[in-house]
């Protein structure tokens, strides 16, 4: 027998019954929490308040609730998440085959709840039952109130297990649950709850259920912030939402539908807004029973052949603009400067994975295709003049869709060549992940930071010229601005199509040419954008940032993106210097190191990087050890996406009051 048959034996042997074990109860999920809410990081803690408000939001589905109150606190045993409702409140009875309080059934078993039963709810997001259980499992103390007239029942747990049956501890005319709990951070990362992710994902809700009433407290910091949402216009009011810093074509258009799968007996209901504005990007938000469904699903398939079908048959009926262009519209034209919101509500849906990421049902296609081109048709021929404008739009599209098809194929061809831009001085180190480089504003500080620089992993590309506002142009301009080639040769990856994620580039795009985007190639892992500390150089991080963000997504999303952060102010007291970042850090270095003694003080304000010297910029804003710089991230695209609208728009008032309040330097820039 060889050694490795010896070895499978005797390990055969030792593998016996005692090894299988059998996880009762909330076990699996202490035990594996990310199969059940994705990760034990920030999102998966987010994901636990989801999962007890979405609860709230079903009986708001029903008919049953339309107030909802979020409190974050602090508390003796750490951060606590307070959700409360006025719906029906969690049964407490006893549950016939379990012999136990139905709330604890609820809390403490899988698949355990009302959402496999139509008649207590019809529609629910909650497909798979574990939702509150699963946040009972993975929290070190839970606590939850069911108000059902006459009275008030309470059961408190301790990581997942109750610590006493359900008491009844007063009465009450009223019904809805609440429901407290702090996470358990001997399972979850230690973070805490962020208010503004969480009040982005209850806006949401807002407006996909218009009506109710949902409010947010966080009580944690020294001034208590409070909101207040409330959207009687439903999807309407998101989309404008959506474009409150953008030029609109028209006012959305908004329509509501219902309609029977008959083979299955089912009613599904779409509600569907839409509205072009003066920009380039696309934003579409589908939704299925309140889930975001980000990778869309057969929901979305319905609602772009639909559109399509309409606006290219407009086109054909317009003599107009058939002299202007006469082939068929393709989906990019379609999508230019499209804001919409797809919302289906659905019994049973049949999403891939557990995430809920795309919607399956077939059936829903054919529905959401018919409901939206009649309504579309009917729109049309009733506001010509609307048609008018986005007839124009879309045919403007189309051939700058051709000329931008000719200008990537020519980015391509000459970074094929492999050629690098003459004003940039490239580092010595070929390992993307050890080099970095600085996009430095005017020839002057170029020159200051290539003498300053180590020149074995760090490269310079000094800008000069005005830089393009992508916000307000056209593909096809973009890439033909000559600013701008330097940047995309040095990088290195090519160039996305207008607000494309790198999830977008895994295969041929949709005109089968090769994807015009590889984050594989990109030659620097930091690309750090050095600008002056005022006005200009805000101006200056801002048009890179904001060409960063709707052309080269993909860098941002894998935190390839950086802002150095050169200081204000030099202070000499008496033989040493020191560096002030901030406003206040300087007159905290004078408080601390000249002795009230101002006469050996000498502070001198940086007007720009041109006037450091080669050493000083290299302690201050490029040495790895001393340096302070701030990653770009996109917590939430969405709003990072009102941003930048808002920020290159027309309106001064908000861009202003943003950069006012914005203005101090931060570790890491959280857009």
């Amino acid at each position: 027998m060889s050694e490795d048959e010896v070895r499978k034996e005797e390990a055969s042997r030792h593998y016996t019954g005692e090894e299988i074990k059998v996880l009762k109860g909330l076990e699996p999920v202490r035990e594996r929490p990310g199969m059940y809410i994705g990760s034990t990081g920030i999102d998966g803690l987010h994901h636990l308040v989801y999962e007890v408000v979405d609860n709230s939001i079903d009986e708001a589905m029903a008919g049953y609730c339309d107030n909802i109150v979020i409190t974050l606190e602090n508390s003796e045993i750490g951060e606590i998440c307070s959700v409360e409702d006025n719906g029906r409140g969690i049964p407490v009875d006893i549950h016939a085959t379990e012999k136990k309080s139905s709330l604890e059934v609820v809390l403490t078993q899988l698949h355990a709840g009302g959402k496999f039963d139509e008649n207590a709810y019809k529609v629910s997001g909650g497909l798979h039952g574990v939702g509150v259980s699963c946040v009972n499992a993975l929290s070190d103390w839970m606590e939850v109130t069911v108000y059902r007239a006459p009275h008030i029942y309470r059961q408190t747990y301790h990581k997942g297990i109750p610590e006493a049956d359900v008491a009844v501890i007063g009465d009450t005319d009223r019904t809805g649950t609440t429901v407290k709990f702090s996470p358990d951070f001997s399972i979850m990362e230690r973070n805490s709850f962020n208010y503004d992710t969480l009040l982005a994902r209850f806006r949401e809700l807002s407006y996909l259920n218009k009506g109710i009433n949902i409010e947010i407290f966080d009580k944690r910091g020294p001034e208590e912030k409070h909101e207040k949402l409330h959207a009687e216009g439903g999807l309407a009011s998101f989309v404008k939402y959506l474009n409150e810093y953008k030029t609109t074509l028209f006012e959305p258009i908004s329509f509501e539908g219902r309609k029977v799968i008959e083979s299955e007996n089912k009613e599904v209901s779409v509600e569907v807004a839409l509205q072009y504005n003066d920009k380039y990007d696309e934003k579409i938000y589908t939704f299925v029973n309140n889930i975001n469904t980000r990778e869309g699903g057969t929901h979305l398939v319905g609602f772009r052949t639909a559109l399509s079908r309409c606006l290219n048959n407009q086109l054909k009926k317009s003599v107009k603009y058939m002299k202007k262009y006469s082939e068929s519209l393709e989906a990019s034209d379609i999508s230019e400067g499209l804001t919409a919101v797809v919302s289906v509500k659905i019994p049973e849906p049949q999403f891939e994975g557990q995430t809920k990421m795309k919607l399956g049902n077939s059936a829903v296609r054919g529905i959401v295709d018919s409901l939206v081109y009649e309504n579309l048709t009917n729109y049309f021929d009733e506001y010509p003049e609307n048609i008018d404008k986005l007839l124009d739009k879309v045919t403007n599209a189309a051939i700058g869709r051709i000329a931008a098809r000719k200008a990537r194929e020519n980015i391509r061809k000459k970074s094929e060549t492999g050629g690098l831009p003459g004003k940039l001085a490239d580092c010595s180190e070929k390992d993307p992940e050890k080099c970095e480089v600085f996009i430095v504003e005017g020839d002057s500080a170029g020159g200051t930071a290539k003498q300053g620089r180590d020149s074995r992993f760090q490269a310079i590309l000094p800008l000069w010229g005005k830089m393009l506002n992508v916000e307000k142009a056209q593909e096809a301009k973009v890439l033909n601005n000559d600013k701008l080639h330097p940047v995309i040769q040095t990088i290195g990856a090519g160039i996305t199509r207008y607000n494309e994620s790198q999830a977008d580039h895994d295969a041929m795009d949709e005109n089968g040419d090769e994807k015009t985007f590889d984050l594989s190639k990109v030659r620097y892992h930091k690309i750090i954008i050095m600008a002056d500390a005022d006005v200009d150089g805000s101006h200056i991080r801002t048009l890179l940032l904001t060409f960063f963000f709707r052309y080269m997504k993909p860098l941002i999303e894998a935190g390839y993106v950086y802002f150095a952060m050169p200081p204000l102010y030099k202070i000499t007291i008496g033989k040493k210097t020191y560096y002030a970042y901030q406003e206040e850090e300087k007159q905290k270095i004078i408080d601390e190191h000249a002795g009230g003694d101002n006469s050996k003080i000498i502070a001198q304000r940086y007007k720009g990087l041109g006037e450091m010297e080669k050493e000083e910029l290299w302690e201050t804003t490029m040495n790895p050890e001393t340096r302070y710089i701030g990653q770009v991230k996109l917590s939430d695209a969405e709003e990072a996406d009102r941003v930048f609208s808002m920020l290159m728009g027309e309106d001064v008032e908000p861009r202003r009051e943003f950069i006012e309040k914005n203005a101090n330097y931060v570790s890491v820039l959280d857009i």
